[in-house]
């Protein structure tokens, strides 16, 4: 049972100022900024300053008033939206629909759309409905010299041109500001069911493997994070199952084989995503699914001991450590690059974040290379928009 009128193509449009107007007053910012060499930090609502590498930046550009859905199609399941709207606000309009954007990265609730497409966050979500790469149709943005450019589109089947939509997602704003994005929207479940099992990252890999029921979500949780969140004292797997009532009930039975399951509220999914502590340490880490429970057994551990607190996305493989900061000394400083170093001989890795002095003596830059620079330097040749943010040679 789909919750919204099939065929339904009611034009939703919130109150805000011309998109051209804003946008153009944020182009002559930047265009001054290219001619003057003014480095420019581009914010959102500034939850996640202190992710990525410090930025090397004289001003900011705030997007945080450059708010608004510009355009709704629910028959479409399609919505267009400025950069600096948040992501709980969307999820309200969506859901009065029917509807709803299954992006859920790690943060504050108020974190916006803009910032969740630039940094290609994504959670636990991410293994059922993709990351946002999967979710954004077009989008709008402004060079490093000023120019506006929009690419992709407004509708599903929108495919011409060159794909600059997966270009400047996940660029962290190096390539362009973000100002306004075309999203793809989902119908929302009939029936949406959190369950807590207690049980191991072993013994949840091998059910889902097996399992006939795909879930929304299947995160892993430490026990000293599980604890933090009061859903039990072990290693704990949340499993998120959407869908008709009859599927839901038969994947909870099928579910309950692994421990003795309880139900709890999904609001426990905005709880996983705000439970990061405030300067922490966080390593994300992959590898293949196959291999993502012995992952888990060795980085738990080593995260536990420290103190900290360690989940799973199982399906995608990936490992996410996050480390209290207890100090900015040395003293401490030499002990996150023990815990920290240990951790990225494990898989793949990416780090989040780290204290600013740590960056360049713990992580080799991320766009270094000859074809990095190259694209960088065609879309910001100035070098204006997040300098350092990246790590990539001025």
């Amino acid at each position: 049972m789909v919750r919204r009128a099939i065929g339904t193509r009611r034009r939703c449009q919130l109150n805000a100022p011309p998109v051209s107007d804003v946008t153009a007053a944020l182009a002559e910012r930047v265009r001054h900024a290219h001619v003057t060499g003014t480095a420019l930090r581009i914010t959102g609502a500034g939850h996640w300053l202190d992710a990525g590498r410090p930025c090397r930046a004289d001003a900011s550009l705030p997007l945080a008033e450059h708010t608004g859905i510009v355009e709704y199609e629910p028959g479409d399941l399609t919505m267009t939206v400025r950069a600096g709207t948040p992501l709980d606000a969307l999820r309200a309009v969506a859901r009065g629909e029917g509807q709803w954007l299954p992006l859920d990265p790690f943060g504050h609730l108020g974190g916006t759309i803009g910032a969740t497409i630039a940094t290609a966050s994504s959670g636990p979500l991410s293994a059922a409905f993709g990351t946002p790469r999967d979710h954004v149709l077009g989008c709008e943005f402004i060079t490093g010299t000023g120019n506006v450019v929009r690419a992709g589109g407004r509708v599903v089947k929108n495919v011409a041109g060159f794909d600059l939509v997966r270009l400047v997602t996940g660029a962290w704003g190096t390539l362009g500001v973000l100002t306004e994005v075309s999203i793809r929207l989902r119908a929302l479940p009939e029936i949406d069911r959190t369950l807590a099992l207690e049980t191991t990252a072993g013994e949840a890999r091998r059910w889902l493997r097996a399992s006939a029921y795909t879930p929304l979500a299947a995160e892993m949780i430490s026990a000293r994070l599980a604890t933090d969140m009061g859903i039990g004292s072990r290693d704990t797997l949340l499993l998120r199952l959407g869908g008709n009532r009859a599927l839901v009930h038969a994947a909870a039975e099928s579910a309950s084989a692994l421990a003795g399951s309880r139900d709890v509220d999904t609001t426990v999914w905005d709880t996983l995503r705000t439970r990061e502590p405030a300067d922490a340490a966080v390593v994300r880490l992959s590898t293949s699914s196959s291999q993502v429970a012995a992952l888990w057994d060795r980085v738990a551990s080593i995260v536990e001991r420290a103190g900290g607190h360690a989940h799973a996305t199982l399906q995608r493989g990936i490992v996410r450590c996050m480390l209290p900061v207890q100090s900015d000394d040395a003293e401490e400083h030499a002990r996150l690059r023990g815990i920290v170093g240990a951790l990225l001989t494990l898989g793949s890795s990416v780090v989040e974040r780290l204290p600013s002095s740590l960056w360049a003596k713990m992580v080799p830059p991320a766009a270094s290379d000859a074809l990095s620079i190259g694209v960088r330097r065609a879309f910001d040749p100035g070098h204006v928009l997040n300098p350092g943010i990246l790590g990539e040679l001025a």
